[in-house]
C-alpha cells in the first residue's frame, strides 16, 4: 500500500482559559501561592485521526467553532497538538489568515516577495515567478499601490496566486477561495484541480458545501471539536446537510 502523505493521530488540542491565562509572573506566582485561581479547558480538537494519500483533496467542514482552523494550525505545525501526533512527507504551503504575512505600509509587488521569503523562497526564485503570479491575480494595475489600499478580494487573489504558481506539494486553504468575485473562484477552483491532477494534495476548509463536493474527494467533518465524520466526500456532505436540517448535533 502507497505511504500516505499527511497522517494525524489522535490529535487533541486542550486550550486553557481559566485565570492563569495572559497574566504577569508575579500575578502567577501570587495566585498559585494563594491558591485563589481557576483554571478551565477547552477542547478545540478532540481525538482526530485520519490519512491522506498521493492526490487526495480533503474538505474540513463544521459549523463556527467545530476546530477546523485549529487542526490545520497543527497540520501546517503552528501549533502542537496537546495529544497525538501529525506526520507531513511533503512541503506546505498554507493560507490560514488573508493578512498574516503582510505589512500594510509595503506595496502589492514588496508584500508578493515577503510572503515568498516567508515560505522559503529565494529572491531569484521569485524574480522568475513573480510575472506569472501577478498575471494570475489580475492586479497589474495595483502592483505599486499601497496594501493597505486593495480590498479583502485583492488581498485573497495574491496571496492564492503565490501559494498555488510556487507549486507546493502541500497547499492548505482556509476561506481563502470563498473571497472575492465568482470569475476569480472559477480561475482558483480551476488551478486548484490542475494541483490535484499533479497529484499533490490539497487541504481545503469552506463553509460551500457545492464547492466541497465539486472539488473534494474527501471530507472531514468535525462538531465542537470531535471528529463526526471521516470519508467520501458527497456521502459525509449529504449526512452533514441533514445535520444541517435537523438543527441538532449528532453524537
Amino acid at each position: 500500500m502507497c505511504k500516505a502523505i499527511i497522517e494525524v493521530n489522535n490529535v487533541s488540542v486542550d486550550y486553557i482559559v481559566g485565570d492563569l491565562r495572559n497574566i504577569g509572573l508575579k500575578e502567577y506566582v501570587m495566585k498559585r501561592l494563594t491558591r485563589t485561581y481557576n483554571v478551565e479547558h477547552f477542547m478545540a480538537v478532540n481525538n482526530v485521526s485520519f490519512k491522506l494519500y498521493q492526490g487526495d483533496m480533503l474538505g474540513i467542514i463544521g459549523t463556527n467553532g467545530a476546530g477546523k482552523s485549529t487542526l490545520l494550525k497543527v497540520i501546517t505545525k503552528i501549533m502542537a497538538p496537546s495529544d497525538g501526533s501529525v506526520t507531513v512527507n511533503g512541503n506546505i504551503a498554507a493560507l490560514l489568515e488573508l493578512g498574516s504575512g503582510f505589512d500594510d505600509d509595503l506595496n502589492l509587488k514588496e508584500n508578493a516577495y515577503l510572503r515568498g521569503a516567508m515560505l522559503g523562497y529565494t529572491r531569484e526564485f521569485m524574480d522568475k515567478k513573480y510575472p506569472e503570479i501577478l498575471e494570475f491575480s489580475e492586479l497589474q494595475a495595483f502592483e505599486k499601490r499601497p496594501f493597505k489600499q486593495l480590498s479583502s478580494g485583492m488581498k485573497s487573489r495574491i496571496a492564492f496566486s503565490i501559494a498555488s504558481l510556487i507549486e507546493p506539494e502541500i497547499l492548505i486553504l482556509d476561506e481563502v477561495l470563498s473571497v472575492g468575485d465568482g470569475a476569480f473562484r472559477e480561475k482558483s477552483e480551476a488551478k486548484m484541480k490542475e494541483i490535484i491532477k499533479n497529484g499533490k494534495i490539497t487541504i481545503l476548509v469552506s463553509h460551500s458545501i457545492s464547492q466541497i463536493r465539486r472539488m473534494c474527494n474527501k471530507v472531514l467533518w468535525l462538531d465542537k471539536g470531535k471528529q463526526i465524520d471521516f470519508g467520501e466526500a458527497d456521502a459525509v456532505c449529504d449526512k452533514y446537510e441533514r445535520f444541517l436540517k435537523e438543527g441538532n448535533s449528532e453524537e
